[in-house]
């Protein structure tokens, strides 16, 4: 018997998860705007309940147009499963919480999103837990940083705002060392550039608001699980290989074994958080999923160009993109994103803070907002703005220095963003 072809991801991004509606025939994924759902009998909802049949009951745990989405995402990135839920930093307490408990910790990146940082730094203490920030490059001082009570290792895969590409394959070695999970902010990358799971990551989250949507409508996460990690090994993961009290005693590893990540996630995670994406969402980000390839190959083309552009004026300091040359993430690009550094990545303006307001003001075509991954290009500057709450200390550790702004880079003519970006480099650096 001839084993079934492999679908290219071209393919996968239009017909994963999709099937023509059994009851109308429908061929784009219905948007299923329900709470709730029949049961055929009493037998049937029992079967639902105790997880011994897949089905829906209650659109805060499962929705078919999410559903959809959560089997098309998982099938883009190479896992088992996964999740989706209200936005990217509910993806990121969601890949936590069947792994923490009170005094626990995550060891983290310093290259991370400024709101990532103050989630780690100060909201999760408010559940108990903690989080250890290390440079990733230094791997001695990672594993030196994970202790008795450490429960995963987070990076994001390109770190925002900088561009920075992480060497997925080191740090999952030290994860694999030390009997954690991985985690991997895949949101910058997406899965077309790198797939983390292929470079050794447990799981892999997304800001669907970001690349996968593409043109700013919705506010969504994922949590892909890999399905690969043994949640019994160590007996420090009690809510996945132990008697879940959550969820009448039941060890869902156990009786899951690969996916016992993505069915805790729904069962306690979406039925106790809340977190829930709705189906609108779901459908919005399916059908810019369709053009994921296609966007991010424009996305990358540009970027290249307009960073090449800006390194070579001498009204910019530097440039952090790692699809140039002079790039120290360069080499690193060739292995870890083959198809390209992404389309996110930050310059020093000489004139430093005041020259970097005036050049985010005097720009046409550039939007500023607190956003990435649109079609549209935009510009912020991080000091001011999306990092503003870090201490002067940790702003240039994360990338995010007075002088610096962030570009995340459309898919418009790439010469009319140079343009827009000459005449207000002149009118900031007069």
């Amino acid at each position: 018997m001839t084993a079934p072809r492999k679908l290219g991801f071209d393919t996968l991004q239009i017909h994963a998860g999709a099937k023509p509606d059994p009851a109308t025939g429908a061929r784009q994924v219905p948007i299923y705007q329900t709470t709730a759902y029949v049961f055929r009998d009493a037998d049937h909802a029992a079967k639902l309940f105790n997880l011994q049949e897949v089905g829906y009951i209650y659109s805060r745990l499962t929705n078919p147009t999410v559903s959809a989405l959560a089997e098309r995402v998982a099938a883009l990135e190479g896992g088992a499963g996964a999740i989706c839920c209200s936005s990217g930093h509910a993806a990121q307490i969601m890949a936590l919480f069947p792994l923490m408990g009170p005094g626990c910790n995550v060891v983290a990146s310093t290259r991370l999103y400024g709101g990532t940082i103050q989630q780690f730094s100060n909201t999760i203490r408010k559940f108990g837990w903690s989080a250890k920030f290390v440079d990733t490059d230094d791997l001695a001082a990672l594993e030196a940083a994970v202790d008795d009570n450490t429960r995963a290792i987070f990076v994001e895969s390109i770190a925002n705002p900088g561009g920075y590409i992480t060497d997925l394959d080191a740090v999952a070695a030290v994860a694999d060392k030390v009997g954690l999970p991985l985690i991997v902010d895949n949101t910058t990358a997406t899965p077309y550039l790198t797939r983390p799971i292929e470079h050794g990551a447990t799981l892999v989250v997304h800001s669907a608001t970001k690349y996968l949507t593409g043109n700013g409508t919705v506010t969504g996460g994922i949590v892909v699980d890999s399905g690969k990690f043994d949640w019994s090994a160590s007996g420090k993961f009690p809510s996945l290989a132990a008697p879940e009290p959550a969820y009448h005693g039941l060890n869902f590893h156990a009786a899951l074994g690969g996916m016992a990540f993505t069915f805790h996630s729904i069962a306690v995670g979406l039925r106790d958080l809340g977190m829930t994406m709705n189906p609108q969402g779901a459908h919005y980000t399916l059908m810019g999923i369709e053009t994921l390839s296609l966007r991010m190959e424009r996305h990358v083309a540009n970027a290249k160009k307009v960073a090449a552009w800006l390194e070579a004026d001498p009204r910019v300091d530097f440039v952090t993109y790692a699809g140039l040359a002079s790039s120290p993430w360069h080499d690193r690009m060739a292995r870890i994103c083959p198809k390209g550094a992404g389309a996110l990545f930050t310059f020093a303006v000489k004139g430093g803070y005041d020259a970097c307001v005036k050049l985010v003001d005097g720009l046409e075509l550039f939007s500023h907002v607190a956003n990435l991954g649109d079609t549209r290009s935009l510009i912020i500057h991080p000091a001011s703005t999306t990092h503003r709450q870090l201490p002067p200390e940790k702003l240039a550790g994360a990338g995010a220095a007075p002088n610096v702004v962030r570009l995340s880079i459309g898919i418009e003519d790439a010469d009319d963003l140079i343009a827009d970006l000459d005449q207000a480099l002149a009118k900031a650096t007069a």
